[in-house]
């Protein structure tokens, strides 16, 4: 817990503290391509930015670094959807850093030697200072010791090192914020923009229409062609852009899930394990060998447990046992060791020794009894600290603020939180021997210590391997013509995962799918993959279906896709002709709905910002073109999104004359200020060669 053990616990995310901020900064997408042939790249090359490669065993350390702290941010072992975020983290980092730094070097952005040093040392610190030595509570830096870490650190190779890195994040955030500021002072807003922003944010318009819906022409009656295809797809091409590369497949799923045998035999064993968990003597031991979760044997606060099993706990007293009960999908196990009140949180200081300097944790506590000593003699414990401690917190006198529990290893939690206020006590733990002054417990609450076993409901071995015996079998008769035909002769589901990206860390229907995945992209069009694969509760069976490659689509790529929108133009050529007939030689909309059989709509107070119709939807020509029209004008007819209209406005009111743009530009101005950083960032992007093998490796 020494100067080391503070810059290693919070430097462990440096590496990927730029990241972090890029990603925020410029509101990264997933715009990145994914680079083809996959094997023609170097075995060591995860990816590479305008020819500057990317390797794999430096961005495989962020990924690692990336999981740990989305563990610790989240909670849990880690999952393959958490994975796949560590991954899409780090690499947009590293797409950032090159395309931002090639770009900083172009237009000549730089961080000054004396800049440098007011962010590491100066009034107004750095947001990774504040974030590493920024007191929690006031928000204020100690330059005092800031200044001090980094002069010691320059004699220490290993903290130099960490010191370093630092200080190139530092120097990479404020390029970074430089050049954001420098894209939003290039915005202007004119005094045109600003009055019409607010003109159509606040003109309100009152309107009757009439429709008719394409709900109204049944689906059969309209018989599409190819010249309807392409017609719909030429006027929409931008529409069908593909950002990345994406592939679907089909599968069979042949689950693992416990059998009532199964079910059963956990059972039973869970019954034995409880009358020898009631009768051990050993109750810390026991628990920590035979439970699936492993909870610390110590002190728990109500809500740190399932629902159920926490009112059970704290509503028994000491000695009670509770369990075996299925709850989810395990039976939980709990013994209540010890119930009291305990403080809610506690303020301490310690004084950390490092028993390897001193000879041994025996010659560590004689030390720390001596200290112990003279405090009681009445010599300062912050002199003694500063002098004697290890610890960074030396140079607060041995402070360590206030602090609930979990935040302290054990052996340090149960001395401060079980004493008493004023006390002295020599603990030891693994990070050396601690001679700690309870300065203040504040509030006081019941706490629980238990022995707890948690047994997961699992299938056998004789169940998975019957699963895995018929997902092989599949896989052996199965080819890439007769899948489907072969799956419903066998009574089983197909389930379709469509449009999966390389680096997705999910699928519908499949909770481990990684694997799958890269082996999806490393097959043909309509080919099934070579293996049966094991999910966490089912192996699984699948065929590759569609590729579809990165820029825009074909028509035949998207013609099942888009047969819906096309057959509502065509619907909407037949709609047209009727409202054609009944505009021509109308006066009036009430005419038009007589020649119709229709009815006439009144809408009030729309706004051209929100062009949306009531119990319709939105319809932004027909809104356009209310806009658009003189009061008491009948409209042509109008092809919407939900069908065919004809309109005629009744009137419009107008706002007061906006007396000051300021706050109108100041508003718009930040609204694009936001918009034009991801711009920015994309059309870097778009204009460099990126090519993306993380498939081979995650």
């Amino acid at each position: 817990m020494g100067l080391m053990t503070f810059l290693r616990n919070r430097a462990g995310y440096i590496l990927i503290g730029a990241i972090g901020f890029a990603i925020v900064a410029f509101l990264v997408g997933d715009a990145i391509s994914v680079g083809k042939p996959f094997w023609a790249e170097s075995q060591k090359v995860v990816g590479s930015v305008d020819g500057e490669e990317i390797n794999i065993d430096q961005f495989q350390q962020k990924v690692d670094q990336s999981l740990a702290q989305f563990k610790q941010q989240y909670g849990g072992s880690g999952n393959a959807q958490m994975q796949a975020m560590a991954v899409e983290n780090v690499w947009q980092g590293e797409v950032a850093t090159i395309l931002l730094g090639k770009e900083f070097e172009r237009i000549g952005l730089t961080v000054s030697s004396q800049e440098l040093f007011d962010l590491i040392q100066g009034e107004n610190p750095s947001p990774l200072i504040m974030q590493y030595f920024g007191d929690p509570q006031s928000g204020q830096v100690d330059r005092t010791q800031v200044i001090k870490i980094f002069k010691d650190g320059s004699r220490d190779p290993r903290m130099k090192e960490q010191l370093n890195m630092l200080e190139a994040e530092i120097e990479k955030q404020a390029l970074q914020q430089k050049y954001a500021n420098l894209i939003r002072n290039s915005l202007y807003v004119t005094t045109l923009e600003a009055n019409d922003e607010y003109i159509n944010r606040n003109k309100q318009a009152n309107f009757k229409y009439v429709a008719l819906e394409f709900t109204s022409v049944p689906d059969a009656e309209v018989k599409l062609t190819e010249s309807d295809y392409s017609e719909y797809y030429d006027e929409n091409k931008k529409r069908f852009e593909n950002p990345t590369e994406t592939r679907t497949f089909e599968y069979v799923s042949f689950s693992v899930n416990p059998t009532k045998a199964d079910s059963a035999a956990v059972k039973s064993q869970v019954e034995k394990l409880a009358a020898d968990f009631r009768t051990t003597s050993n109750d810390s031991l026991f628990s920590a060998v035979n439970s699936d979760v492993k909870i610390p044997y110590t002190y728990l606060t109500k809500g740190r447990l399932d629902p159920e099993v926490d009112s059970a706990v704290f509503s028994s007293p000491s000695g009670s046992f509770y369990g075996p009960k299925l709850s989810g999908n395990s039976y939980k196990l709990v013994k209540v060791v010890d119930t009291r009140f305990s403080p809610d949180s506690v303020k301490a200081s310690h004084i950390l020794l490092n028993p390897t300097k001193l000879g041994g944790v025996d010659r560590a506590k004689k030390l720390a009894d001596s200290l112990k000593t003279l405090i009681q003699n009445g010599a300062s414990f912050a002199n003694l600290a500063s002098t004697y401690s290890e610890d960074g917190s030396k140079d607060q006198g041995g402070d360590l603020g206030t602090f609930a529990r979990g935040r302290m290893v054990p052996e340090f939690e149960n001395a401060v939180f079980n004493g008493s206020v004023g006390e002295l006590k020599v603990v030891s733990s693994q990070f050396g021997v601690h001679l700690i002054k309870i300065e203040k417990q504040i509030g006081s609450s019941k706490v629980a210590k238990i022995a707890y076993i948690e047994k997961s409901l699992l299938a056998s071995n004789k169940t998975r391997d019957a699963a895995y015996k018929k997902a092989n079998s599949f896989l052996n008769e199965v080819d890439g013509d007769n899948f489907s035909k072969l799956a419903q002769k066998n009574g089983y589901t197909v389930g379709v995962a469509d449009r999966v990206t390389p680096t997705q860390g999910f699928a519908p229907g499949l909770d481990n799918p990684r694997q799958l995945i890269r082996a999806a992209y490393e097959a043909e069009k309509g080919d099934v993959l070579e293996q049966v694969f094991q999910m966490d509760n089912a192996f699984v069976v699948a065929r590759l279906t569609d590729i579809k490659p990165k820029g825009i689509l074909p028509l035949e790529s998207v013609k099942k896709d888009i047969e819906p929108m096309v057959r509502n133009a065509v619907k909407a050529r037949i709609l047209a002709e009727k409202m054609d007939k009944a505009v021509s030689g109308a006066g009036n909309l009430d005419q038009v709905a007589k020649k119709l059989g229709k009815f006439t709509a009144p809408v009030t107070n729309v706004v051209f910002s929100n062009p949306v119709l009531p119990a319709v939807g939105q319809e932004n020509r027909v809104v356009g073109t209310v806009f658009g029209l003189q009061p008491g004008k009948l409209s042509k007819t109008i092809k919407g999104d939900q069908g065919v209209y004809a309109i005629a406005v009744d009137g419009f009111t107008k706002p007061a004359p906006l007396a000051n743009t300021y706050k109108q530009k100041e508003s718009m101005m930040q609204m694009a200020g936001q918009r034009s950083l991801g711009l920015a960032f994309q059309v870097l992007q778009d204009r460099s060669d990126i090519k993306d093998n993380r498939v081979k490796f995650f």
